[in-house]
């Protein structure tokens, strides 16, 4: 049965009779289960995800009588339901009073969903070819620069969702490419209004060859705009001509759309956030000129994989539901007020960035769907690094801080580039994963020492997602997983995870200092910098 609006029920997650059955229930004692059930655990607790990932969580602080608790929970606040009313086109996301339809972007998920008179499917699946398409003649030279010669690389002009998203994945993906022979161009991001940014990059790469994508819905960014300004800039220095250079990703409605200054648009709209844009044309461009349009269609089909999974109701069968329960549970019950991202996957370096956007853009709210204040704790603080870097700075926190932070680790068998060397008995490969493998034991079972400085308490929780190797299909469905365990979080607790009302005020202020439309403390600090 698909869910309606009208067989959902919206509550506050203080109100679910499930969340008083968790409170009520013993903790687990993880430094025992780990220290005398570790191997079993370590065989059961274990979700299989798509593209050959699983999802092990034997290192959380859960067993089975907590599991069925989860699960009650999960049953009352009728996770499976309200992902179906997502995806088959109700209005999610109340405080815009618009449809989410990410998913729709790479996968047969629901119904076709008409808006505004357009069939949406068929919609994103068109400015995905298009996208193909302009790659391809890119590629094989039917478009190039002004004097006849190919474009060699591109550079993404956006910031938020038009930025880390696609920057992130493109990182995940570069060394993939170019040992699979998949890697067709360079690609560069600029993002920050700061001018060394642009100025950084403009000083690297070959204007001459390069091809700038904007990326901007409305068309009105005032950093994405600035910053194609100073691109545009330099071009002319150099006598290009940046309508020969430049393409956008826009809104139909944006005054970017039908401009000459690009040499093509391709078009989003308002039911894709930015945060989850990256499997729209906002990371499909770039990703697709940089790998080529197929490399794109992998990644793709492994999010979509990944929320075919997401739809169950069986949280030991759905890992992106489960993660995001076992969140909850840590966060709302065990009082736990940060995660920290551990990927030792250098690939995954700028991973935890792109989920620290997602994640606390998307539930840092204190107010629920309808707007009304909430007595709950709502998202957490995340944060991470790749390991082992991590290991030589914050784990000590991690370790023997005052805090109990959970974490997820995420690590592959293989690397990437292919090549490695065996020093002291080991490779490079088996030193990581060495190192993760100890870590997670180090954190849950922690080590006895009558120096307290050298004692570990253990009872930190972590989870795996463990995976053969990183490759177009299995970030795909990575992506989906922690998309899909934010969107089941903000149901839990009720909120709207798919407007950003907090980066608005920052903005409205900041042209009143460019307009010198102020006065009192605006002003005061203003002065300190001369403006």
């Amino acid at each position: 049965m698909i869910a309606t609006e009208n067989t959902v029920i919206w509550t506050d997650f203080d109100k679910l009779g499930a969340v008083k059955e968790l409170e009520n229930a013993g903790k687990t004692d993880l430094v025992k289960e780990m220290s005398q059930n570790g191997a079993k655990r370590v065989k059961e607790y274990t979700v299989p995800m798509a593209c050959g990932l699983d999802y092990n969580y034997a290192a959380k602080a859960v067993n089975d009588d907590i599991l069925d608790k989860l699960q009650a929970l999960a049953d009352e606040a009728q996770l499976a339901d309200k992902f179906s009313l997502l995806y088959n086109g109700d209005v999610i996301n109340t405080g815009e009073k618009r449809l989410v339809l990410h998913q729709l972007t790479r996968g047969q998920l629901g119904n076709d969903v008409v808006a505004d008179g357009v069939n949406k499917r068929e919609f994103y699946v068109g400015v995905q070819k298009k996208v193909a398409e302009f790659a391809e003649k890119i590629h094989n030279g039917e478009i190039t620069t002004e004097d006849g010669s190919r474009f060699t690389e591109v550079v993404q002009i956006g910031i938020g969702g038009s930025d880390l998203g696609p920057r992130a994945m493109y990182i995940a993906l570069e060394n993939w490419a170019k040992r699979n022979n998949r890697f067709k161009m360079k690609a560069y991001f600029i993002s920050n209004v700061d001018p060394d940014d642009a100025a950084a990059v403009l000083g690297t790469v070959d204007c001459a060859h390069a091809l700038f994508i904007l990326v901007s819905k409305s068309g009105t960014t005032l950093e994405t705009l600035t910053n194609e300004s100073f691109v545009k800039d330099a071009l002319k220095t150099r006598g290009l001509d940046p309508s020969k250079h430049m393409i956008a990703v826009t809104s139909e409605t944006s005054p970017l759309a039908k401009s000459s200054d690009y040499l093509a648009a391709f078009f989003m709209d308002d039911y894709i956030g930015g945060r989850y844009s990256s499997t729209s044309a906002v990371g499909g461009a770039v990703l697709s000129l940089a790998f080529g349009p197929d490399v794109f269609a992998d990644f793709l089909e492994g999010a979509a994989a990944e929320d075919r999974l997401a739809t169950g109701s069986d949280i030991r069968k759905n890992p992106a539901m489960l993660d995001a329960l076992i969140g909850v549970y840590e966060r709302n019950i065990l009082g736990y007020t940060a995660t920290a991202v551990l990927p030792y996957s250098q690939a995954l370096s700028r991973f935890p960035a792109h989920l620290q956007q997602a994640d606390m853009e998307s539930n840092g709210k204190s107010v629920n769907r309808f707007g009304n204040p909430v007595d709950y704790p709502t998202g957490p603080v995340i944060f991470g690094e790749p390991g082992t870097n991590g290991q030589h700075s914050f784990y000590q926190l991690l370790h023997q801080g005052t805090d109990i932070i959970p974490l997820q680790f995420i690590a592959f068998k293989e690397n990437q580039c292919g090549q490695d060397v065996d020093i002291q008995g080991s490779t490079s490969q088996q030193k990581l994963i060495a190192n993760v493998v100890a870590q997670i034991v180090a954190f849950a079972c922690g080590k006895d020492d009558e120096n307290r400085n050298k004692y570990f308490a253990g009872g930190r929780p972590s989870s795996l997602i463990i995976g053969e190797q990183l490759t177009p299909g299995s970030l795909g469905a990575l992506l989906s997983h922690f998309e899909n365990k934010i969107m089941f979080q903000g149901f839990i607790w009720n909120l709207n995870s798919f407007d950003q009302e907090g980066v608005q005020l920052g903005k409205v202020l900041a042209k009143q200092v460019l307009a010198k439309n102020y006065d009192g403390a605006l002003k005061e600090y203003a002065g300190l910098f001369g403006m």
